[in-house]
């Protein structure tokens, strides 16, 4: 009897939810995506720092010599999140995923911007726009500059979508993809009606990914729908049937392992019954997804973490730039690295609040009381790179 993977790539089409190239070539999925997140975890497995010290220099010639440690940084984040997806698309047959930058959700033409920026990078490497799907918060104004980009052939895919409103919005402003958060769903649904758990047919992220495709397909709409951040593989089997499943190595490996009939849930020559058909304009859009607190509160959570993962990221970046330059890069280093480990802005650093190593911080920490202050940052920061370094 076949897995439970193999039958559901047979009616889905199944996306690798990783940084990890070695996952990816494991699975062999068609697509791959990541965000932030996926991208910092895989920046902490030792065999990928030569694709981010690459990226790091790349971005320094590019800069210049002169540039500071902040602005390399944030070149060499676009650099790096291309890297892993040019890496992912030497693997994957079909298309990768890559973010625009969190804190510009609320700003269209920002959004723009960056994801051109990003798309040329790939052109450069000689990846063309059809393998690459730019991924872009589901606010109004990431609609808006997504509804723009596919105008000139820049395909987007619109994540942190949780609210029927984003998308209904998202189809009529004719992306190529939408990713709603199946997991992320059942989370606030779980906290808030006190039940420790949902059969799969009534899981409230199942529920919801179901009622967008069926509106989808019986309005002929384009856009595909991509379930993402499952939970367990119950709610996986019930979306069997769905264009496009993001799923994590761990759940992929579960499928994997498990042998049974898989029952096709979701069909676009048959969908089930949906609701009439509206058009949003921007006051009916916000009205509509204000009016639905799991989607208000579950959007501006995830763009909270999103942001925090990029602002992580890029403080280790700082690091690493800073070990690969020695002295030159301490002057503009130490000064994103205090900002962006000093999590309640209270004038210090603690343990608990650093993002580095144990090693590092016992480096800088040289009076031993715990904390860090600016000038603890500043004065072991040589000491600290050359333990960081070792």
């Amino acid at each position: 009897m076949a897995n439970l993977l193999d039958q559901l790539a047979a009616m889905t089409v199944v996306v690798a939810d990783t940084g990890d190239i070695d996952a990816i070539k494991q699975f062999t999925p068609r697509d791959a995506t990541t965000n932030p997140s996926l991208i910092l975890a895989a920046a902490q497995i030792p065999a990928y720092q030569d694709l981010i010290d690459r990226s790091l220099r790349e971005s320094r010639t590019e800069m210049g010599a002169d540039a500071g440690a902040d602005a390399v940084v944030r070149e060499a984040l676009d650099e790096i999140c291309v890297t892993f997806g040019k890496e992912i698309l030497k693997i994957v047959p079909g298309r990768v995923s890559t973010e625009v930058d969190a804190r510009l959700s609320f700003d269209s033409e920002a959004t723009i911007a960056k994801a051109r920026r990003l798309i040329q990078l790939y052109n450069q490497a000689g990846i063309s726009n059809d393998r690459v799907l730019i991924k872009v918060a589901s606010t109004w104004e990431g609609i808006r500059a997504a509804e723009q980009l596919e105008q000139e052939g820049i395909h987007c895919n619109l994540t942190l979508l949780f609210s029927f409103a984003q998308a209904v919005a998202a189809a009529e402003a004719g992306v190529t993809l939408i990713s709603p958060f199946v997991g992320r769903i059942l989370d606030w649904h779980k906290k808030n009606s006190g039940r420790e758990s949902y059969p799969g047919p009534e899981d409230p992220g199942v529920v919801s990914v179901t009622q967008i495709f069926n509106y989808y397909k019986t309005y002929g709409y384009k856009t595909e729908v991509m379930g993402a951040s499952f939970r367990n593989t119950e709610e996986i089997i019930e979306l069997a049937g769905c264009d496009l499943l993001t799923i994590s190595p761990a759940l992929l490996n579960e499928l994997h392992s498990t042998e049974g009939v898989l029952e096709r849930k979701l069909n676009p020559f048959d969908p089930g019954p949906t609701e009439a058909q509206i058009h949003l304009d921007e006051e009916r859009f916000r009205s509509m997804h204000g009016a639905d607190p799991m989607a208000t509160e579950k959007l501006d959570e995830g763009i909270r973490g999103f942001c925090k993962a990029i602002e992580t990221l890029e403080a280790q970046l700082a690091h690493r730039l800073a070990v690969l330059e020695g002295g030159a890069a301490f002057g503009h280093a130490v000064h994103e690295i205090f900002l962006l480990n000093d999590l309640d802005g209270d004038g210090c650093i603690t343990r608990e609040e650093w993002l580095g190593s144990d090693a590092v911080f016992d480096a800088l920490d040289t009076d031993n009381d715990g904390r860090l202050a600016p000038d603890d940052v500043r004065g072991g920061l040589g000491a600290a790179l050359a333990v960081s370094g070792s």
